[in-house]
Formats: C-alpha cells, structure tokens, sequence
C-alpha cells in the first residue's frame, strides 16, 4: 500500500490509522510537509525524533508543488515493488489547494488513473464534496471505474454508487446506511437493524427546554461544544458513557432519548420534583427558574417556577420564546415594563404575553417574589 497524503502529516496520519500504520506493507508518501506544511520545523522535527522507530516506510517529497515529481515519485516506488499493490491519493482537493487549480490535477488524474489501471494496481483517489467544478468532477467519472459518494446524515453513514463500470449493482445511484467497527463493515440491509431514531436532535430539543447553551452542557459532559454540536446535528453518535452523562446532565434517563410523544404522552402524575434552569443570560443571583414538568415531556404548555430575589431589576425577559406565554404571581410584588408602558402586579394577578415580550422586570417587594410561568407552544 502506497499512501500519498497532501493534507496531512505523517505524524497525524499514523495516529488515524492507529495499528493499521505498524505494518512493513505501508509506504506514506508524504507530500504534506514540504507542501502545505511549508518546511516548518515542528514538522520536520517528526522526522530526526521517529525515523529509527518506524515499522512502516516514509519517503519524504522535498518539491510536492511541481506534479512532475509527484508522478515520478510514486511510480519509482512502485516499480520497486512486487504483487498487489495499491495507492491511496489522499486527496485530490489537497493537490488542487497546493498545485492552485484544477487544471493541474484534472492532466494528473487523466494519465496516471489509466496508466496505474495497465500495472495492474488498485488506485483510491479522495476528493472532497463541493470542493471542485462539475466539469472536474464530470471528467474523473468518465474515466473512473469505480465513483462512490459518502455521506453522513442524521448520525448515518451512507454509501452512493454513482458508477460501476461493467457493473450492473441494484442499488445503483441509491444510499445505503452502513457503520463499521474496525474493518468490519455492516450495511443497514443486511442485518435488518433499520430505524429512524433522531438521537441528535432529541437531544438538542431537551436541551433548548431547559434553556441550556451548547457551551454549558459541553463542560458538564466533559466535551467541547464542537462536539454536542456534531451529536445534535446527527453528524456523530456520542458513546455510551458520554451519552449517559448527557442524560444525568439534563436530568432524565437515557431511555428519555429515543422515547417519541406517544410513549409518554398518556402520563398523568409525574414524580422527581423540579429542574433548575438556566433564564436567557439573566444573572444567577438575581434570578432562578425551575421546570416543573419532566424536560423529556413533549406537550403543548411548559411550565416554570420564576423567583426573582427581593430589590432585584432584571434587563431582559426570562426566555427567548416566540410563542404565547402567561403567569401567575404566588406571593411577592413585581413591576414589569413592556414598550413605555410599566404593569404592577400583585399576589393572585395573571400576566399574559402574546407577542410584545417585557424589557424590564424589578421586584418591589421586601422578600422573594415566586411567579408561576407557562410557556404556550
């Protein structure tokens, strides 16, 4: 196997491929550091600390700008070796970054695709989605063999045929959802274990309830934000212990995450007590809020225990919320402000909100003032 990498170093590569990398069959033809990497010195460091260490072969390319040398290079090496042998081009949008153009990689790929098909090898060109012109993308299927899509949705990997010379497979220009542990493969057809669980975006929605930022539940979780984003986006599949912590972070079992309305909806006492929440970017000392249905609960109303500490003014409303919205005061004395006009409200006085939202809120009673909120979907 003959590796040939534009986009990364050898270093981060042999950490990608993890054991795949401790392997005498592997060459890495590494036309990352002196390309993209520019010479630097902590890259070339890689070099003087490992080189007497490695298992595998490296071939450095000191002018992986010019194609030329590129194309020599990797054919040199393969005419050093004998039986089945392979290349990896690691990617096709790495060389058109580092060549400035698709002129460069369209000549490259349309004589050396052929040329590697003659010697009996096997050749993966990678190229990133969006990254190029359709005429370049048009011009590599016609000579291609073999053209797979790869795509990620909802937390799916899917594979598209879009081509298969001499082929005729069924499923031809249609997604098939896979997963793979190590090199083990296993496509959704085959084993039956099909579903339409939106993990992601479950959690996103018990989440938004509790009016927890990303950034907040990230730190908890013991993750970045770059990561819960990616989960509620359904690009990745958290593991099982993060997936845990998530649930004890929001405070609901993880069997809460791939339960649908109806499992829950029938519901009529629920036990646990409240949550506290977080209210907008309002400060904590000033102001609580509790959830006082469970955060998994999908219904139409959600309803919130507000306290807002004695003396205390708030400069913006509880929620970011654009449906209707009402209140009960249970004890204390409050003053809202909404436009120019300013409301007084006292103990047993209902609030309703149907658009215009308060600016201002200030409790003018001596102690805590407790306000029974719904939020209307």
């Amino acid at each position: 196997m003959i590796y040939i990498t534009f986009d990364r170093s050898p270093k981060t590569l042999i950490e990608d491929l993890g054991s795949l990398a401790e392997n005498q069959h592997l060459t890495i033809l590494d036309c990352f550091t002196h390309g993209k990497g520019d010479g630097s010195e902590v890259f070339s460091k890689f070099y003087e600390k490992d080189g007497a260490q490695w298992p595998y072969q490296i071939v450095r390319i000191n002018a992986p700008g010019d194609p030329q040398v590129v194309s020599e290079a990797f054919y040199n090496l393969h005419g050093t070796m004998t039986g089945d042998v392979r290349f990896v081009f690691d990617s096709l949008t790495g060389m058109q970054d580092l060549w400035g153009g698709e002129e460069a990689i369209g000549k490259l790929y349309s004589r050396a695709c052929p040329r590697l098909y003659e010697l009996g090898t096997i050749a993966y060109w990678i190229m990133e989605k969006g990254a190029h012109s359709k005429r370049l993308r048009a011009s590599i299927n016609q000579i291609a063999q073999v053209a797979i899509d790869l795509s990620v949705n909802r937390g799916k990997s899917a594979l598209t045929i879009l081509k298969a010379d001499k082929r005729r497979p069924d499923a031809l220009n249609r997604p098939l959802v896979y997963w793979n542990d190590g090199l083990d493969v296993a496509f959704e057809t085959e084993t039956g274990k099909g579903g339409n669980i939106d993990l992601g975006g479950r959690v996103k929605q018990i989440r938004n309830r509790q009016s927890m930022p990303q950034k907040e539940l990230a730190a908890s979780v013991g993750v970045t934000p770059s990561t819960i984003s990616q989960i509620e986006s359904g690009t990745i599949y958290p593991s099982l212990p993060a997936l845990f912590k998530i649930a004890q972070v929001l405070n609901l079992p993880v069997a809460a995450f791939f339960q649908d309305r109806s499992t829950a909806v029938d519901q009529v006492v629920f036990s646990g007590g409240r949550t506290r929440i977080n209210l907008s970017n309002l400060p904590k000392r000033d102001v609580t809020g509790h959830r006082l249905s469970p955060a998994d609960f999908d219904a139409d109303a959600e309803p919130y225990l507000i306290e807002i500490s004695a003396g205390e003014k708030l400069s913006a409303h509880f929620f970011i919320h654009k449906g209707q919205e009402m209140g009960y005061l249970l004890e204390g004395r409050l003053e809202l402000k909404i436009g120019n006009r300013l409301h007084r409200v006292g103990p047993g006085d209902v609030i309703y909100l149907t658009s215009e939202l308060p600016s201002q809120w200030k409790n003018t009673g001596e102690g805590v003032a407790r306000l029974l909120w719904v939020k209307i979907r």
